[in-house]
């Protein structure tokens, strides 16, 4: 694995020196030691720079880190926590006990990666995905490297209107300030990639953010010699027309296999993690056809190592580009490779008469190795690409599935993590070694008293957003929180103005409603929505409220401090969903459709399912909307408010262990990175030892 130790550029005092190892690596973002050592160097520019250490550090100026240098129990803590992370960097981790693979190196493709609010590099729910994958594999000690873009503008900034109308903001991003480093030569001068883009030779730089013992590559096309459109690439994360999108896609694809080669790694397995960066088995077969090897063997040898994860059933989430600017864009390596157009087009075609070219496609057609990110998504995902093998029944088309997980010590509240320290629960700990199962011996006054405390975090924090009235920490709280997309039905919930008003002013069982999220800034059925709520919440007397500006730090504080989290998708096109098993690992109960991943978890003992008896269901407003106000007033609020003699939920209280236990026990990230190496990574690595012997062979005889 690499070691790339980088400091900060900031100039440390000798005894804070650490300080620019820890702010150079975002293991600071998953550690709250870290994150508290951090803070009390100054707690109102921590807030200001959004928790980030490399941004904190910058502000601080040299007297106020000279005069922290004096201060003995800050120096001590300094070491005790540089300590244990030197001592989780150098652990071999889990991987290591498989020592027939020592020579497997995986490169994981995404175009974007969500590890922190101080790090906006993400929009949602696949940024986050990946960014705990890197988390969970640099725990487990697995071989990997990640390649993404570098967005000077990240995703947007959201803002109400005086009518609820989402308004968009793009705040810069300063890569410094975010802790990253410039690769560069042996000279100093920055490494740079080039990629034909059309006619115009496009130049991007390399940035690196270790995450834990995992290296995070990031390309970044806003150099000088550039273009102004050219330099726009890496503008924007979604944003832009059609032909900046695929600049993105290539530039990400072709660009992240060329920064490999230039930063001397060989990678034995390739993750594309959704289609964006599908066009890296473009530039695969373009250099190993380059090297004399026949273009069906190099198309083998790609295929053999490539393990592609599709992550929607959605339609925009299945890219799709014209084909006459797939052609002017991906001609010339079609060229280098040997194909004609209509081969070309053929690899992201089912039909040859199609109009368009899939990004999916193309991944299924390069990748030996595919699945989807649940049990139901990988049916569903089988009957959809069905025809790309139709000469095999749909149960044998070759997509399986990989259930998401979330990484526990990201999304576990401070007051529960130590309450489960306490137990001998250990979230860093490999799948099957990590104990969830201690979670029954928990006490109802310890977990409950730990609940309370993180409802009460999330009332502070929600008051600090501004809402219009405290959040009550001692009334049932139901969460929603999420990309605003129409098939999530954020508005399933309103179509019943006169019982959710019940709901709410019940004088004894009262409810409230945490709302939170963002529509797509070109989504104008997803800002209706958000409107929806908005105006709903007026009317509601401050028990249903809508955070602003939704990113990882408001996400955290609501997977923690709610009750239960409310899920509405139509099935079955939410094809995972993670958010619920963020808050079940808390103790927070599911209250959802049986789509993505709940079908697998759901049980009586630990959460509600909006469906039919006969499990039916989640694609009929009406029918859904009539379900989930049933079980709201027959069996979520009597059971919130039905108390011993001390006051605690007794039955509610045994509900939320078995969620901790059956959620946190199978739903994490590393028992997700561990099926990967085992379902994907190993079987890639040892298949793609062939082709790789042939290659060494083919180019020892043309050299």
């Amino acid at each position: 694995m690499i070691d790339r130790r980088p400091r900060i550029a900031v100039p440390l005092p000798p005894r804070l020196a650490a300080l620019g190892e820890l702010a150079a690596n975002a293991w600071t973002t998953w550690n709250p030691d870290a994150r508290a050592l951090f803070a009390r160097l100054d707690r109102a520019i921590w807030r200001r720079v959004e928790h980030s250490p490399a941004g904190l550090l910058a502000e601080l100026g040299a007297e106020r880190l000279e005069r922290a240098a004096a201060d003995e129990p800050l120096v001590a803590e300094l070491s005790r926590v540089h300590a244990r992370f030197r001592r989780e960097m150098d652990d071999p981790g889990w991987f290591a006990r498989d020592a027939s693979a020592s020579d497997m190196l995986v490169a994981y493709f995404s175009c974007e990666y969500g590890l922190d609010a101080s790090l906006p590099l993400y929009s949602g729910g696949l940024g986050v995905l990946s960014g705990d994958h890197l988390k969970s594999a640099s725990e487990l000690g697995v071989p990997l490297v990640a390649m993404g873009l570098f967005y000077r503008e990240g995703y947007f900034r959201q803002g109400l209107d005086a009518e609820g109308w989402q308004t968009e903001s793009y705040p810069a991003n300063d890569p410094e300030r975010m802790g990253l480093l410039l690769e560069r030569d042996d000279d100093g001068a920055p490494l740079e990639v080039s990629v034909d883009l059309d006619g115009e030779e496009v130049r991007a730089r390399i940035w690196c953010l270790p995450v834990g013992r995992i290296p995070l590559f990031l390309l970044d096309s806003d150099v000088p010699s550039n273009s102004p459109e050219a330099r726009a690439i890496t503008g924007r994360l979604y944003g832009g027309d059609r032909e900046m999108r695929i600049r993105q896609e290539i530039l990400l694809g072709v660009g992240g296999a060329r920064a490999l080669d230039l930063l001397d790694l060989e990678p034995t397995v390739f993750h594309i993690n959704e289609g964006h960066s599908a066009f890296l088995a473009v530039e695969r077969l373009r250099d190993r056809v380059a090297i004399g090897e026949p273009l069906a063997d190099a198309l083998d040898a790609v295929r053999n190592s490539t393990v592609f994860t599709t992550h929607t059933p959605v339609p925009a989430g299945n890219e799709q580009f014209e084909a006459d600017l797939v052609l002017r864009y991906i001609r010339p390596h079609a060229l280098a490779i040997g194909l004609a157009d209509r081969e070309l087009l053929g690899l992201g075609r089912i039909a040859a008469d199609e109009e368009c070219f899939g990004m999916t496609v193309l991944a299924l057609r390069t990748a030996r190795f595919a699945n989807g990110v649940s049990e139901l998504h990988g049916e569903v995902s089988r009957e959809m690409w069905r025809a790309l093998w139709p000469d095999r029944p749909v149960d044998a088309v070759p997509i399986g599935a990989v259930t998401n997980g979330v990484h526990g010590r990201t999304w576990l509240g401070p007051e529960m993590a130590r309450l489960f320290a306490t137990y001998g629960i250990r979230p860093a700990a490999a799948h099957g070694e990590d104990r969830w199962e201690r979670a029954a011996t928990i006490s109802d006054v310890e977990l409950w008293g730990a609940h309370r405390a993180q409802k009460e975090s999330l009332a502070a924090f929600a008051a600090e957003r501004g809402t219009p009235s405290r959040l009550d920490p001692d009334i049932l709280t139901i969460g929603f929180s999420r990309r605003f997309a129409t098939y999530k039905r954020a508005d399933l919930l309103l179509r019943d103005p006169a019982r959710l008003a019940a709901l709410v002013g019940d004088p004894d069982r009262p409810v409230q409603f945490v709302f939170a999220g963002k529509a797509h800034p070109a989504d104008e059925g997803g800002k209706r929505l958000i409107q929806l709520v908005l105006r709903a919440s007026r009317l509601m007397g401050g028990r249903l409220v809508f955070l602003e500006d939704y990113e990882m730090d408001l996400a955290r504080h609501l997977v923690q401090g709610v009750d239960v989290w409310l899920n509405t998708p139509r099935r079955p096109q939410e094809a995972s969903g993670t958010s619920g098993m963020k808050a079940a690992m808390n103790g927070v109960l599911n209250l959802s459709i049986l789509d993505g991943w709940w079908p697998e978890a759901y049980d009586p003992t630990c959460g509600w399912a909006i469906a039919a008896a006969d499990g039916s269901g989640g694609d009929d407003d009406e029918v859904d909307g009539e379900t989930l106000y049933g079980l709201l007033e027959r069996e979520v609020v009597p059971r919130y408010y039905a108390r011993d003699l001390d006051g605690r939920p007794t039955g509610w209280l045994a509900m939320m262990r078995r969620s901790i236990i059956r959620v946190g026990g199978q739903f994490t990230s590393h028992r997700m990175v561990q099926d990967y190496v085992e379902k994907t990574y190993l079987p890639a690595h040892r298949a793609g030892a062939v082709a790789r012997r042939r290659s060494a062979v083919t180019a020892g005889r043309l050299g």
